[in-house]
């Protein structure tokens, strides 16, 4: 695999984080919370109209675009892997520094066993 494939299995984990996080705020926005209490059909208009959400939509296809490139160049189970680890870490550190959410020590240790599994996953030979 070469530093290119990295590269865009990098910035197509970094579109899908980006999306989540701007869902993130959809939900923990007032008016969303207000529209949440008022039923399942105010919440799903007022998140529809959210402009995060249809940010974050972009954001999505511009990553899946991405990925079409990513499948092209390496295996699927390769890649996808590379891509998950690295989307657990990005989250866990993401969801810490923008909305405080802390993962226990026994969390940290599960992520960390993934990416080890992923590494192994991804050597050759």
């Amino acid at each position: 695999m070469n530093v290119l494939t990295y590269l865009l299995i990098a910035v197509s984990t970094l579109c899908t984080l980006s999306a989540q996080l701007m869902l993130k705020k959809v939900i923990v926005d007032p008016a969303t919370r207000e529209a949440m209490a008022a039923g399942p059909t105010s919440f799903i208009l007022s998140a529809a109209m959210h402009p995060f959400t249809w940010l974050a939509l972009c954001l999505q296809v511009g990553g899946y675009v991405v990925w079409f490139f990513v499948l092209s160049r390496e295996r699927l189970a390769v890649s996808f892997a590379l891509s998950g680890s690295l989307f657990y870490i990005l989250t866990a550190l993401a969801a810490w520094h923008f909305y405080s959410e802390r993962l226990t020590p026994y969390q940290w240790s599960g992520i960390i066993f993934i990416s080890i599994g992923v590494m192994l996953i991804a050597r050759q030979g």
